[in-house]
C-alpha cells in the first residue's frame, strides 16, 4: 500500500535492466562521436538516469533540471514549472533529456523547446516509460525503454505523493479496491 492505494507489479527488476541496457546501447551508437549532455529530469528520472549513464561506454557530460507538472496528484496539471535549471552552457550541445515517463507529452515538449531556445545543436528524449495512448503532444521520444498502458505507476523513481520512489521495480495501481482484494466488506 502506498498512500492508502494498492499497487501491483508491472515491470520487474530484470526487465528494467534489459530495457535500460537497450536504450544505453542505442544512445551510445547514435552519439559515439557527439559528446552528449545527458540531462536528468529530477526527481523521478534520477534512478533511470544513473543506471543509464553507467551503461554507456562513450564520453558524455551530465546535468540536471527540475520541473513539476503533477503537484502530488495522479494526473498532470498541464502546467510546467521550472524549479531548477541546468548549470551547463547549452549552446551548441547535443542534449538528451532523460525522463522517467512521458504520459501527456507536455513536459517533454516544453523541455525540447527550452533546450532549443538555449541554442542546443540537437535535443532528443530518452524515457523509461512511454504512454502512447495518453500522449497529447504526439512527440514520440527517440529512446524508449518500455511502452506501457495509460495507467498510474510508481517505483524506480516514480512516486505517489512522494512515496514509492524507492521500489526497485515498476508497479501499477490495482484496479481492484483494497476491500475487494482482501475479501473483506
Amino acid at each position: 500500500m502506498i498512500g492508502g492505494l494498492r499497487f501491483v507489479p508491472l515491470i520487474g527488476e530484470d526487465d528494467l535492466r534489459r530495457g535500460i541496457g537497450h536504450v544505453a546501447r542505442n544512445i551510445s551508437i547514435r552519439y559515439r562521436d557527439a559528446l552528449p549532455l545527458m540531462v536528468c529530469v529530477l526527481n523521478g528520472a534520477a534512478m533511470f538516469h544513473a543506471d543509464l549513464v553507467r551503461l554507456m561506454p562513450i564520453p558524455l557530460h551530465l546535468d540536471y533540471i527540475r520541473v513539476s507538472s503533477y503537484g502530488g496528484g495522479m494526473e498532470s496539471s498541464g502546467t510546467i514549472i521550472f524549479t531548477a535549471e541546468p548549470s551547463t552552457r547549452i549552446a551548441g550541445r547535443n542534449v538528451i533529456i532523460c525522463d522517467d515517463i512521458v504520459d501527456t507529452g507536455r513536459t517533454a515538449r516544453r523541455l525540447r523547446e527550452y533546450f532549443m531556445e538555449q541554442g542546443a545543436a540537437s535535443v532528443a528524449v530518452a524515457v523509461l516509460l512511454y504512454k502512447r495512448e495518453a500522449d497529447l503532444a504526439g512527440d514520440v521520444p527517440e529512446f524508449v525503454a518500455f511502452e506501457i498502458p495509460d495507467r498510474f505507476v510508481v517505483g524506480f523513481g516514480l512516486d505517489y505523493r512522494q512515496e514509492g520512489r524507492n521500489l526497485p521495480a515498476i508497479h501499477v495501481l490495482d484496479d481492484v479496491p483494497p476491500d475487494e482484494a482482501t475479501g473483506s466488506s
